[in-house]
């Protein structure tokens, strides 16, 4: 034995042992669970911002392809060699209130052809080989032979594929064509050329990839959904967030004018487009193709519990602060009432009926609403007790969620607490966006919770880099750490606490308007961040029931650098252990698995780790801080793991039946 080695051994009790073994054991009370862990403990948030529905999950490749934007032709370039021919942007309001505009093409006789060019959203991603689905709703006018000729041009203008199209007729009419692209380019366009004379009327001008997700025609991004799909959440809370407010109340979220028809869809601003100076996105709009139905879908499809999240007659209280007067709150309450109806009612019901049309005879199996986002003060309180009265009338069993507003401390937090007590409130919103040191602290934040109050929705949070709402924010291995030091308080408190979800979900590498994010992805590759995989190894490995993980007694709340968490999972008959150890120094833990039976020889750990605290995952390097898996032998009841500095680690060892 050399020198180097000699140094990192003790001499005890006539035994070397390691330098860096605990000196106190760990003790996990196999035998002794606390408390069931809910199948919806760690579940996904959902908001349209970072160009995450438009330009973003929802496949449309074709920007204010309506030409319902606050300047219609935004996103469209007139292509007009030589001629005098031009576009006119016509308006039927009075006919057509939800989509009120369309374009006129007109192309006199011996003029050469006219074009216009979309750029899509950042540049449209097109991929070779792969086919493309364009569509149209068009009528010629008189004695029109007006021609389409549909082109997908690169950045540099070469051609990547070509289609033509000739709509007839003088009613509106879908007509639809598919173009297959030659090449893969990030950065592409969609030409149309106007061949012949006349005119021609367009509306809901599409172009959607052959991939989509399921392969539903006008469907979802692939990619960015199978990322979801890969966390297993328990629950998809929809559609946000602000976007659920509005900045004033015309803007808020109305789900009736999402469903149905997806040119009957009404396009409005998004209230994120000019929301932050250091980030103005005036392009950001919400054409509804993912709506209410395709989130509920959506749900379904990734086995998590749908929670619709609804405008309480509050825009956001950080904008224009509007409000409906109490005894005028009833169509907002009818329109919870009625999302019950459309996601569990018979087919025979009015809006149950609306959601067999749509496709979907089966109910949704709706279990849960919230009223409202983060409101504060008297006037939510007031507005949270006059829907919980009307949907607890009709509907018992829905639960509901309420909210403490933005923060997690201070004045308006405390009342809110107090009064939804009061209420006897069942799940109760709180966000945490603070810095890594702020999760640290935090890790015991509900250890001292009432056990006979509501229970807690942990439904925005993430470690800030920076400072909250700072660009330079970043999704580095030091905040991930942290979130999962203090997810180890909130899974050792699922008797309190019932759903957690990270925010924000999604966000565009070119249209992002807030940082920190839990994926990124530009228009044709995506990346979950170090905390996306941090909240994966949680919800993924989950357990049924708390088991109790002590050292001298007490739960692992920053002990020696330690924090920890350990389950019980009844269907595998596993036993899971997370250690997070947020020193730089590694760590040899000595764990006695109390009270278990006899165990399996071997178990299955996984380690996240990164020397550098800074470090983070890219496009270009996606994985580069995930987790490593890897085997152990297991000897008896007790186990000595590695933790490496700066390091995550999640174990599971079966029990044998």
């Amino acid at each position: 034995m050399n020198f180097k080695i000699k140094l990192s051994f003790f001499l005890i009790s006539g035994f070397l042992i390691p330098a860096n073994l605990l000196a106190q054991p760990i003790v996990v009370k196999v035998n002794q669970p606390k408390t069931m862990i809910q199948p919806t403990m760690w579940g996904i948030f959902f908001e349209d911002i970072n160009l995450a529905a438009d330009g973003g999950i929802y496949a449309e490749l074709v920007k204010n392809r309506s030409f319902e934007f606050a300047k219609p032709l935004m996103g469209w370039k007139i292509m007009k060699p030589d001629t005098t021919t031009g576009v006119l942007i016509l308006n039927q309001s009075a006919t057509n209130p939800s989509n009120p505009r369309y374009a006129r093409i007109s192309v006199p006789d011996g003029e050469k052809s006219f074009g216009l060019s979309n750029e899509g959203f950042r540049g449209m991603g097109i991929k070779k080989g792969m086919t493309y689905h364009f569509s149209v709703l068009a009528r010629q006018s008189g004695e029109s032979n007006l021609k389409m000729r549909i082109e997908l041009v690169s950045a540099s203008g070469e051609k990547l594929g070509s289609a033509m199209l000739a709509p007839e007729g003088k009613e509106w009419k879908k007509w639809t064509v598919d173009l297959t692209s030659s090449g893969t380019e990030q950065k592409a366009r969609l030409n149309i050329w106007f061949e012949g004379k006349g005119s021609v009327d367009l509306d809901m001008i599409s172009l959607f990839p052959d991939d989509t997700w399921k392969n539903r025609p006008g469907g979802l991004r692939a990619d960015l959904v199978q990322l979801l799909a890969d966390l297993k959440p328990g629950f998809l809370r929809f559609p946000g967030g602000c976007i659920v407010e509005g900045r004033d109340l015309n803007n808020r979220y109305q789900w009736k004018k999402t469903i149905g028809d997806i040119s009957q869809r009404q396009v409005i601003v998004n209230r994120w487009n000019t929301e932050f100076k250091h980030r103005q996105t005036p392009d950001y709009y919400q054409s509804f193709g993912l709506g209410f139905f395709e989130y509920f879908q959506l749900a379904e499809d990734i086995g998590a519990e749908p929670l619709p999240i609804l405008s309480c007659g509050m825009a956001c209280q950080f904008n224009t602060a509007e409000l409906v007067p109490v005894d005028q709150l009833d169509p907002y309450i009818q329109d919870a009432l009625d999302l019950i109806e459309f996601a569990n009612g018979s087919a025979d019901s009015k809006w149950g009926k609306i959601r067999l049309q749509m496709g979907h005879p089966a109910p949704f199996n709706l279990k849960m609403i919230g009223v409202g986002n983060e409101q504060w003060g008297t006037q939510y309180i007031e507005r949270y007790t006059a829907f919980e009265k009307a949907i607890h009338s009709k509907y018992p069993a829905i639960s509901l969620i309420s909210g403490t507003g933005p923060s997690p401390d201070g004045k308006d937090f405390d009342y809110a607490s107090k009064e939804l007590k009061k209420l006897q409130a069942q799940i109760v919103d709180e966000h945490y966006y603070a810095n890594p040191e702020w999760f640290l602290k935090n890790a015991r934040r509900y250890d001292s919770y009432d056990r006979n109050s509501y229970k807690i929705f942990a439904g925005e949070y993430a470690a800030q880099s920076k400072f909250t709402c700072s660009p330079d924010n970043q999704n580095n291995w030091r905040c991930a750490l942290a979130e999962a030091a203090f997810m180890t308080g909130l899974e050792r408190n699922a008797d309190v606490v019932s759903m957690c979800s990270y925010a924000p979900l999604l966000a565009h590498v070119e249209g992002w308007q807030w940082k920190p994010d839990l994926i990124w992805y530009d228009n044709l590759r995506s990346f979950g961040t170090d905390n996306y995989y941090v909240q994966k190894m949680f919800s993924n490995n989950k357990g049924t029931q708390v088991l109790p993980m002590l050292i001298e007694n007490q739960p692992l709340t920053g002990q020696n650098g330690l924090f920890a968490s350990a389950a019980f999972d009844q269907a595998s008959g596993e036993i899971i252990l997370k250690l997070v150890n947020v020193s730089d120094q590694p760590k040899k833990a000595n764990v006695i698995l109390e009270g278990s039976k006899k165990l399996a020889a071997k178990g299955k750990m996984l380690v996240m780790k990164s020397e550098d605290p800074d470090r983070i995952n890219s496009l270009d390097q996606p994985t580069l801080v995930s987790p490593l898996e890897s085997e152990f032998v297991v000897k008896g009841k007790t186990i000595t793991p590695d933790l490496p500095g700066n390091s995550f680690t999640m174990i599971r060892i079966r029990q044998a039946k």
